[in-house]
């Protein structure tokens, strides 16, 4: 059998949970917790295979109870319930050595995926969730390119001008193009970097070294 904790500050969410995994072969909630104090005390009575932990509790997160359980060294895999798929929550919780990371909006297919998954040593994340983590990655990525990789050799001149505080009439008098093509420039240089401000393209074209810092 695979022995589940379960912590959730909502009882009616909770029983909800605890129906699901009770339908579910050789799956048993051994325990339930309201609180993340009490969850970390229940594993370490217990030390179920796996503790299902909301990431929103009172007193403690379930992120905090997650780094908690990684200390005692035993063999509870941790996996966080949230209503959060941005990466901001996902990186934490992996940080915190969880082994899953599940949606709260998920069905029952993925929930036992995700409680078998962690049991057999595996991770899992969230579909939703891993799909933003991954757009993170490649932003990320993108941002380590060569920047003659990223923007032509145009829209690398309008940001330098940009970053240099030139306006838009005064880009288009030195490039000798029209007020409108610089604009349009601009414009694909925020979607092109997914920066949506001037301040953050002169950021943008200082850590490039387009210009110095101690001109901007």
């Amino acid at each position: 059998m695979i022995r589940i904790l379960l912590a959730d500050d909502h009882k009616l969410l909770r029983s909800g949970i605890r129906s699901l995994l009770d339908g579910l072969d050789d799956i048993e909630v051994v325990a339930e917790a309201s609180n993340a104090i009490d969850a970390i005390a229940l594993v370490k009575e217990l030390q179920p295979d796996v503790a299902l932990l909301d990431i929103a509790m009172p007193g403690m997160s379930g992120l905090d109870a997650a780094d908690q359980i990684a200390a005692l060294r035993i063999d509870t895999k941790v996996v966080i319930l949230s209503m959060h798929q941005d990466e901001e929550y996902v990186k934490r919780a992996l940080k915190s050595g969880v082994a899953g990371y599940l949606l709260k909006d998920a069905g029952i297919e993925e929930l036992e995926i995700a409680i078998r998954a962690v049991a057999r040593g595996e991770s899992f994340l969230s579909p939703a969730a891993s799909k933003h983590l991954i757009a993170d990655f490649r932003k990320r990525s993108d941002s380590e390119k060569r920047l003659d990789e990223i923007l032509s050799p145009r829209q690398i001149e309008v940001l330098r001008m940009i970053a240099e505080g030139d306006n838009t009439k005064t880009i288009a008098r030195k490039l000798e193009i029209s007020v409108k093509t610089v604009e349009s420039h601009r414009a694909q240089l925020m979607n092109k970097l997914e920066i949506h401000d001037v301040a953050g393209l002169v950021r943008y074209a200082i850590r490039f070294g387009l210009v110095d810092r101690s001109e901007s």
